[in-house]
């Protein structure tokens, strides 16, 4: 039997939902006499305990083949939910192809590397909690930014936290080598990624598109070697 492995992070979150639970479950068996009240009672606090342990598990996954690092994989499980243009201003400083990526309750909340490259860039951003699918919630909500880069371009994703989502764990050390499929964080309850790729990129996703973290492929970078050898000739 595989054991289902759970988010080291999480492990006082999930201790603390147990606890509470465990003395609700002991109030409504201790102070509610009557049956068909009490045992429903705990029987549902029961099934969230089961619930809020399975919500931090860590899926086995494995990342696409290649023979190079141009796939760029989703670093969360959810639903695409902004595939355009913008200006990215807080690193890139370029204008890019954002893809947004919500996660709702039901999804796997662990975030995978999306390339393999160095960290060039990382920051902590407190800020609000409003709806994670707001279009403002890129800027104004609570996030942290990372940045990898790699031979074929640099990839800028945004851990964004929602209404409920409090907390990002964020694994980002500028300087590190990732690889892609690692998990390089998580983000507790719903929550966004907003991910950015370079103009040249081949999106292979749209809006109202389901991804999966690590197997779902959102665009491939340019092959840069291959346009620098298109350039080239065999001389006059």
């Amino acid at each position: 039997m595989k054991w289902i492995k759970i988010d080291e992070d999480s492990y006082g979150t999930i201790l603390t939902s147990w606890c509470i639970c465990a003395v609700l479950i002991f109030l409504a068996a201790r102070f509610i006499p009557i049956i068909w009240i009490s045992i429903p009672l705990c029987a549902i606090m029961v099934v969230f305990m089961v619930f809020i342990t399975w919500f931090f598990r860590v899926p086995n996954r494995i990342a696409p083949f290649t023979e190079n690092d141009r796939l760029v994989t989703s670093v969360a499980d959810g639903k695409v939910v902004i595939v355009e243009k913008v200006y990215e201003k807080e690193y890139l400083k370029k204008e890019c192809i954002q893809i947004s990526v919500y996660m709702d309750f039901f999804d796997v909340h662990c975030n995978f590397w999306p390339i393999t490259g160095t960290v060039t860039y990382y920051k902590y951003h407190p800020g609000k909690y409003i709806l994670a699918f707001h279009e403002k919630a890129s800027e104004l909500n609570e996030h942290s930014s990372s940045c990898l880069k790699n031979s074929y371009g640099e990839i800028f994703f945004k851990q964004i936290a929602g209404t409920f989502a409090r907390r990002i764990v964020c694994y980002s050390e500028p300087g590190k080598v990732e690889y892609r499929g690692d998990q390089c964080g998580v983000i507790k309850f719903g929550s966004r990624i907003d991910l950015f790729v370079p103009l040249e990129a081949e999106i292979k996703v749209k809006v109202g598109d389901k991804v999966r973290a690590v197997e779902s492929v959102l665009a491939v970078l340019p092959d840069k070697l291959s346009e620098r050898s298109d350039t080239g000739g065999l001389g006059d």
